[in-house]
């Protein structure tokens, strides 16, 4: 027998279920990875991979703000291994942040389950393998996360959504550039640039069939994100112009644009609209800031297009400043509706005050004849037991010691010193972060469980006075942020997502050999409001090994 329920009957329940502190859990999204080696030849040489489901590159996450996402991972690979996801912020859930800080790996044969949520998010993501260089073997993905019906986007819905994973490439193996980095010498060039995992070219010089289709008139999405581990890319598309309209989570003043710099660990969305003459165009990425040129192109095609693309591929602009000027145009969409980035309320972020400055420069030394890089002189070393499970169990001076770095960098950053690097952050303090680079290599740094306000970029050193030049109303808010050569930048943030995150380069080779620390930021409380418990499928090992488990946050 079919039933109705008035109206006001049906709010007076809502109601009472508001009130009672009962909601309906957000959706659950499933996904099994059994991880595996396997043989590609993306440039025409064939080499191990790292594959999952068999696929390269990886299957897409496409997943809705608020989701809980759970992947069950099947390491039948004969090393450990573990996942990070780039820019999602877990959200008083470090344990699911899959960085050597954070997590033991999962061991050959062994199986982990990841529950994460992206909470209060949206936009365009990666995610890859974070131990060693296996992010040069591949087992990397796009992560989507699209905004709740409920809350509108600032376009029309497109025609289609695509991610294009863009990246320079290496033929040789991860483990040989391991055994290369290990022995003191350096990776070198990449061997090409790879688009969704293809050159664009096969063995004979042919044009790849198409990577996407689009019916003219309509409009796209394209999430266009830099998987690579060394070079910053520019990304253009032949005869159309692109509409920015996200970038790391965030929306943006929608500007138009011929081509757009996608440094390493950055993912921008735009729209583009199908406006010329059905055909085949060319997509391109292309190599910048480097004394050699690399580059890969792909193919969209119209719906019921015989005609090839023109050789006429814009070239990629040269100089630096471009760029710069280009980052300088990016500002943040403050009228959108959507996910934002916490802490609540910093939308005003250019009114708080700042209670630390904390300034890193970058350094290259050599150490015991082998090359590593340093932030304050500092060149990071992880341990055997995670520095956040070392802290939980009460055993952190047995790892690592807290704060072994200043606020301010040495005079002399020539002498390296190889340790556990860790910086005790108070618990939601809004801090200045300062990233100077001396050197002569663009670089790029990322924060796990963040979103920051990039606000100054400048050439030469960094002094108080450079505070004059920031953007303290409408930088996008971001998780990765480019450091020019010879130059520095600056960003804002809170601090108030309590756990043990990583800052690391982005630029993998430097990763490797220590350019990275993490913050940890503890809650006086230890309240379940400011973070979680430590899950019950938490791999143990190290020292925590048969310690009992500390008393669980209330």
């Amino acid at each position: 027998m079919a039933y109705s329920m008035s109206p006001t009957t049906l709010l007076m329940m809502l109601l009472s279920l508001l009130l009672g502190g009962v909601l309906p859990e957000d959706p659950y999204l499933y996904f099994t990875w059994n991880v595996s080696y396997g043989t590609i030849a993306p440039l025409g040489v064939p080499q191990q991979a790292i594959l999952i489901n068999g696929e390269f590159p990886g299957p897409n996450i496409n997943s809705t703000t608020n989701n809980n996402v759970i992947v069950s991972v099947f390491n039948n690979l004969d090393e450990p291994l573990l996942f990070t996801w780039n820019g999602i912020q877990n959200r008083k859930f470090t344990w699911q942040d899959g960085v050597a800080g954070t997590n033991c790996p999962i061991l050959p044969g062994k199986n982990f389950t990841y529950h994460f949520q992206v909470k209060d998010q949206i936009g365009s993501f990666v995610y890859f393998p974070s131990l060693g260089m296996q992010k040069a073997a591949g087992a990397f993905g796009g992560l989507r996360v699209n905004s709740r019906l409920l809350i509108p986007v600032p376009y029309d819905d497109p025609a289609d959504d695509y991610t294009l994973l863009i990246g320079d490439w290496y033929t040789k193996s991860h483990k040989i550039l391991e055994k290369t980095l290990d022995a003191g010498k350096p990776i070198g060039r990449p061997a090409g640039v790879l688009i969704n995992g293809h050159s664009g070219k096969d063995a004979s010089g042919n044009d790849d069939p198409p990577l996407f289709f689009m019916e003219a008139g309509k409009t796209y999405h394209y999430r266009i994100c830099n998987v690579g581990l060394k070079v910053t890319l520019n990304f253009r598309m032949q005869s159309h112009s692109m509409l920015l309209v996200e970038m790391d989570g965030s929306h943006t003043v929608q500007n138009r644009y011929d081509s757009l710099d996608v440094h390493i660990g950055q993912c921008l969305s735009v729209l583009v609209t199908a406006d010329q003459t059905p055909g085949d165009y060319y997509v391109a990425a292309s190599s910048r800031f480097t004394k050699y040129s690399i580059s890969a192109t792909g193919i969209i095609r119209y719906n019921g297009s015989n005609t090839p693309p023109s050789k006429d591929v814009p070239p990629a602009p040269e100089g630096w400043s471009w760029s710069f000027n280009q980052w300088r145009s990016f500002r943040w969409n403050l009228t959108a509706s959507a996910a934002r980035p916490n802490p609540q309320g910093s939308y005003h972020y250019g009114s708080i005050n700042i209670t630390r400055t904390i300034k890193l420069v970058s350094s290259t030394a050599k150490v015991d004849g082998k090359r590593r890089y340093a932030l304050n002189a500092v060149s990071h070393e992880d341990t055997a037991t995670p520095l956040k499970l070392a802290e939980y169990f009460g055993i952190a001076g047995k790892v690592f010691q807290y704060d072994i770095i200043g606020d301010e960098p040495p005079q002399d950053t020539s002498t390296i010193k190889i340790a556990p690097n860790v910086l005790n952050m108070t618990f939601r303090t809004f801090v200045e972060v300062v990233f100077e680079n001396p050197e002569r290599t663009t670089q790029a740094y990322h924060i796990d469980g963040y979103a920051f306000f990039p606000v100054g970029m400048g050439h030469g050193s960094w002094t108080p006075e450079s505070r004059s030049l920031y953007n303290n109303m409408d930088a996008v808010s971001r998780h990765t942020i480019q450091v020019y050569q010879r130059s520095w930048s600056a960003v804002l943030m809170t601090f108030d997502n309590a756990g043990m995150w990583n800052l690391r380069s982005e630029l993998w080779e430097r990763r490797y050999l220590g350019q990275q620390l993490y913050f940890t930021i503890q809650s006086p409380e230890r309240s379940l409001r400011d973070e979680s418990n430590i899950p019950d499928n938490a791999l143990l090992c190290g020292d925590v090994v048969g310690l009992p488990k500390p008393p669980p946050y209330v």
